[in-house]
């Protein structure tokens, strides 16, 4: 065990992340970094974690889901409620497993019967079903109903939201690297072939769809004592759409480019934000464009490695390789 864990790849990356960790916080203890960017160095944090989760479903296993928001509210209300109950890092606690808990039963009831659906009628169900649990909390009294919850404890900090972030990405990377993350990817290229190889597709879309769900849990547990505020409209359809386009803008199967397009999105939303108006025609345009001339996404498929991180001439042929061919 201490071979797999304490190898010189793994210690590399720890030495990264602490180095990033050292840096930001040496920039908001300076405040050069100040609350009003720290809003946003959260938010990105947050859909990273969103990101690789739902990467994890769509990019690994290739199943299509729009009904990413519905568990990343259960999250946020099993951590808000708590957290009016106890408003201290032990209700953030058990709000946090709270969440896990009822996203584990919830993700698992709907991934037996609608994982068998495929393309489009699949994508259709899991909408359907975020929209489900979107209106049972907002019929709900404990929820506080269209109201949402307001006030919650502000508890979130960078050193947390540091470690959320980076245990989401490396259990996701294990999890694609692992036994079980082969047959996911070998059920997005072939289902049919994987099935006639002994892969219990099912087993594994499934558990695929739960890890995804458990992970969205969490990113709604920080979100909700993160924004103070939190209501049944903020986990529409239109939040699972912006979690989708990180995940196509990144690159579909890339953990790497979901979290490389959570930051490029927080700060490109940083940029346009005193255009008020225009500010989402501009980004709506932005990602069309980007979107005509990479439809590949940044990374594509491509994941970060240690001997290739900083071989910057080979990233730039990698990414200007699309233009090229299409021309």
């Amino acid at each position: 065990m201490k071979q797999t864990l304490l190898n010189k790849k793994n210690l590399t990356w720890l030495a990264i992340a602490i180095v990033i960790f050292v840096v930001v916080q040496l920039l908001i203890d300076a405040r050069i970094i100040s609350p009003y960017y720290r809003v946003t160095l959260f938010w990105i944090c947050i859909f990273a974690i969103l990101g690789v989760s739902l990467n994890i479903i769509i990019g690994v296993t290739g199943q299509f889901s729009l009904g990413h928001a519905g568990f990343m509210s259960i999250g946020a209300y099993s951590a808000a409620v708590l957290l009016k109950m106890m408003p201290d890092y032990t209700g953030l606690a058990i709000g946090i497993g709270v969440g896990l808990v009822i996203s584990f039963v919830v993700s698992f009831i709907v991934a037996m019967p609608t994982l068998r659906l495929k393309g489009d009628y699949l994508a259709i169900a899991t909408l359907g079903v975020g929209e489900i649990i979107r209106i049972i909390i907002l019929n709900m009294t404990i929820t506080n109903g269209a109201s949402g919850i307001s006030n919650i404890p502000f508890l979130v900090n960078w050193p947390m939201m540091f470690v959320f972030t980076v245990l989401a990405i490396a259990l996701s990377a294990n999890f694609k690297n692992s036994a079980i993350g082969r047959a996911c990817i070998s059920i997005k290229e072939d289902e049919i072939a994987s099935e006639a190889m002994g892969i219990n597709t099912t087993k594994y879309k499934v558990t695929a769809f739960v890890f995804g769900a458990l992970l969205a849990s969490i990113a709604g547990a920080l979100y909700a004592t993160s924004y103070y505020v939190i209501k049944p409209e903020t986990f529409g359809i239109t939040n699972s759409i912006n979690i989708l386009v990180i995940v196509v803008f990144g690159g579909m199967g890339s953990l790497t480019g979901s979290v490389v397009a959570a930051i490029v999105l927080g700060i490109i939303n940083i940029i346009l934000q005193p255009l008020a108006e225009l500010r989402m025609i501009i980004y709506a345009l932005a990602l069309i464009g980007i979107m005509i001339f990479r439809p590949q996404g940044l990374l594509g498929t491509y994941e970060a490695s240690i001997s290739s991180l900083f071989d910057f001439k080979s990233h730039f042929k990698r990414f200007t390789k699309a233009g090229k061919e299409k021309a």
